[in-house]
């Protein structure tokens, strides 16, 4: 039988887009809904909090890393002021982003205002084609042409920090660049409005991405003792953390160590029950939330796993303080 001839459709033509300056959008938020750092009342703070807020501050003492991983809802809660000082106080070693994050982060930095409406754009045609927000996709090109072991997340960083971006002060990336803190990007390609845009460069934007994926497995390579915090990203986290792993215990099993004997917590909406750190049966519907039985199950070896259920702009201001006052008890001590 003769095979049938390709009927692949040709790629579609980006130079076709139409793309529209920033002040054309109606934006969701805006600068002044970044929360200022403000104290939660110690009886808000939810006892498994508390405790990963006294093992963070115990890693950092031991020179344990704390890897905080987040989806780009984090940022529109507004907490990057408490997210930042916790870098510069050296509580959280690394930051796990999705692609998201760094659009949010951008356009906050540049603009002081971020999000669209999916809904009304989509149906316009203009979701995401948005002119200033594809320099994103400058800046990555010209860091993969001047250095292709460059970091994603280090590039953007160091564009915000040293360029002309009037909210650079609340922009996580350049808290990064500024603290020595890796701000580390993992794109799913397609998956992020800049993509869309004829100067996306997948070529660059896999490169640097997947630098920062090595960067990852080397920081959980040292995990033993350290604390993993998963807020908010229900994909990407879990998933670049399990493949980092696994990397990180066969490199150490093959030199008669282990990675071993971390804590991890996870901060999220969904009602996990009476016991979220137990896991849940196979066919049922929170068996297939990865966090729950990526970071609170599989991958424990002698350590503990944590849930807060709650919102961002609740948890993350709530862990700052519980940081802060563990920190005071080992002054104490």
């Amino acid at each position: 039988m003769t095979p049938r001839a390709s009927r692949r459709p040709a790629p579609f033509d980006r130079s076709r887009l139409a793309l529209l300056p920033l002040d054309r959008r109606i934006h969701d938020m805006n600068a002044d809904q970044i929360l200022d750092l403000t104290p939660v009342e110690e009886s808000r703070i939810p006892g498994p909090l508390a405790e990963t807020a006294r093992r963070v501050v115990r890693a950092r003492r031991e020179g344990a890393p704390v890897l905080f991983m987040m989806g780009a809802h984090v940022l529109r809660s507004g907490v990057q002021r408490y997210l930042a000082d916790l870098m510069e106080r050296g509580y959280i070693s690394a930051v796990a982003a999705n692609g998201a994050c760094a659009i949010h982060d951008f356009e906050l930095a540049l603009i002081g205002a971020t999000t669209e409406s999916v809904a009304k754009y989509i149906a316009e045609g203009r979701f995401g084609l948005w002119r200033e927000t594809g320099r994103i996709n400058d800046v990555v090109n010209k860091a993969y042409a001047a250095d292709p072991e460059a970091g994603y997340g280090q590039a953007l960083g160091r564009e915000i920090w040293n360029g002309d971006y009037p909210h650079k002060d609340i922009s996580l990336f350049a808290a990064g660049e500024r603290f020595s803190v890796p701000v580390l990007v993992h794109v799913a390609l397609g998956q992020d409005i800049i993509h869309e845009h004829p100067n996306f460069n997948p070529e660059a934007a896999a490169r640097l991405s997947y630098n920062d994926f090595l960067t990852l497995a080397s920081v959980v390579e040292g995990l033993s003792n350290g604390v993993v915090m998963n807020f908010g990203t229900a994909v990407m986290g879990p998933e670049v953390f399990l493949k980092a792993l696994a990397m990180a215990r066969n490199a150490a099993r093959q030199q008669g160590r282990a990675v071993e004997r971390f804590s991890t917590l996870v901060a999220d909406l969904r009602d996990l029950g009476e016991n979220p750190c137990s896991g849940s049966d196979h066919g049922t519907e929170t068996y297939y939330f990865r966090p729950q039985k990526t970071l609170l199950v599989r991958t424990l070896a002698g350590g503990d796993s944590f849930y807060v259920r709650g919102k961002h702009a609740d948890t993350v201001p709530a862990l700052w303080t519980a940081v802060g006052l563990a920190e005071n008890e080992e002054r104490k001590a």
